[in-house]
This record gives structure tokens, C-alpha cells and sequence, in this order.
């Protein structure tokens, strides 16, 4: 093959390596409806998908105007700004990995959310909900949907519980590979044998009312509130 007269080897067209370390997902409603917010692609990081998010926040349709929303374990955040997008007053999200908590911080800046619209927090969900560093102390909705083989949904509503951050009218979005009823039966008899005398005036016995389900593909997704008698 004749060189170029410059001398130089023909430059080869080969495609541009596509970057895997990153990903992105879309917001499918509200005031954002298809700004994108990214994510890093880190085991057990998997966005909700755009069906069962739909599915959710038809669910939260009367309720999510002015909530204060807790993104127990927020991953992109898309839950969190998808709440944000439909009207919620103010997302907490709560994060592990720093790299992930960099990118809400650009998403929440991208979006042009106001400072007092939310509050980013890295760090396990279980220790952060102990801690005295969130802004609000009382949430109307909570999404838990933490990586499906750890099973964090459990401390996490128990953290949530034992802490007051929430109460009977808090909607609660459990996400996870199985059903999770059994387990939050179980959950329940733990908490009632070890609730302190404090919490049980407010919540003398408590139980989980499902208030809607569905199931896409191997994820069970429910939407719940404590009971107490």
C-alpha cells in the first residue's frame, strides 16, 4: 500500500470505545420529563425500569404534590428526581458510593433544582438514618430498593421505624427479586419484641398494610404503610 506523501501511516478507522463506566436513565414525567440523569455501572446499581417507575408513581398520583420523599438508596436518583419532576417539595437521597454521590450532586445541578429542594448524603442507608444530619426528620414517602442480594430493605425499615422518621401515613416502595411478604411479617414480630416504651405510645403494635403490587419480570414491587393498633 502507498504511504501518504507526508510520510505518516493512513490513520485506521476503528469505532470509539464505548465508555462503560457509565450509564444513563431517563425521567419519564413531570416538569423534567426526558432530562437524563447518569449513573456509575457498579454491581447492584440498577436504575428502576421505566415500566415499573410508571407503574409507581401512577400509585403515588394523589400523594406525591408537595411530599417530602427519602431515596433510601438512590443509585441514579431517578426515583428521587422522578418525585421531584411530579411535584415533591423536597428528595433526600441517601448514597455509598462516592462516585454515584458526585453524580447526583451534577444531576441535582444539570435539573437546576433549588439548594432547599433536596439533600444528597453519602453513606449506608442503616448508619445515615441514625445520624442527626438529615434535614427532615418525617417523611410522606419512602423508596427502599437497595442491591436485591443484600437484603438492606430490612434494617433499613427498621432504622426508619426505630428512628420516628416514619409513621402511619408514610407510603413505603419496597423493590426486590421475591416476594416479600413473609419477610415482613417477620420483620414486624422482631420489632414489636424489641420496640422501647417510647415508641410503643405511638405505635403499640406494629404491621405492614400492602396497599398495591405488581411483579415485571422477576422484580416484586409493592407500595406499603405501617399499622399499628
Amino acid at each position: 500500500m502507498t504511504k501518504p506523501s507526508n510520510g505518516r501511516e493512513p490513520k485506521k478507522h476503528t469505532k470509539a470505545k464505548k465508555n462503560t463506566a457509565a450509564g444513563d436513565v431517563r425521567i419519564i414525567g413531570g416538569q423534567f420529563k426526558r432530562r437524563i440523569v447518569h449513573f456509575v455501572e457498579a454491581e447492584g446499581l440498577r436504575p428502576t425500569p421505566d415500566r415499573l417507575r410508571e407503574t409507581l408513581f401512577n400509585w403515588l398520583l394523589a400523594d406525591i404534590h408537595g411530599a417530602y420523599v427519602l431515596d433510601s438508596c438512590a443509585g441514579s436518583g431517578v426515583l428521587g428526581f422522578e418525585a421531584l419532576s411530579r411535584g415533591a417539595a423536597h428528595s433526600t437521597f441517601i448514597e455509598v458510593n462516592p462516585a454515584q454521590s458526585h453524580l447526583l450532586r451534577q444531576s441535582a445541578d444539570q435539573l437546576r433544582l433549588d439548594a432547599t429542594a433536596y439533600q444528597i448524603i453519602q453513606g449506608t442507608a442503616e448508619q445515615v438514618l441514625t445520624q442527626s444530619q438529615l434535614v427532615h426528620r418525617r417523611f410522606d414517602v419512602v423508596f427502599i430498593d437497595p442491591p436485591y442480594a443484600q437484603d438492606l430493605w430490612q434494617p433499613i425499615l427498621m432504622a426508619l421505624i426505630t428512628q420516628s422518621l416514619i409513621n402511619t401515613d408514610t407510603l413505603i416502595y419496597l423493590e426486590a427479586d421475591k416476594a416479600l411478604e413473609d419477610q415482613l411479617i417477620q420483620l414486624a414480630n422482631t420489632l414489636n419484641e424489641s420496640m422501647t416504651a417510647p415508641h410503643q405510645t405511638t405505635l403499640k403494635t406494629i404491621g405492614f398494610d400492602c396497599l398495591k403490587q405488581t411483579k415485571v419480570g422477576q422484580v416484586v414491587a409493592g407500595l406499603y404503610r405501617l399499622s399499628s393498633s
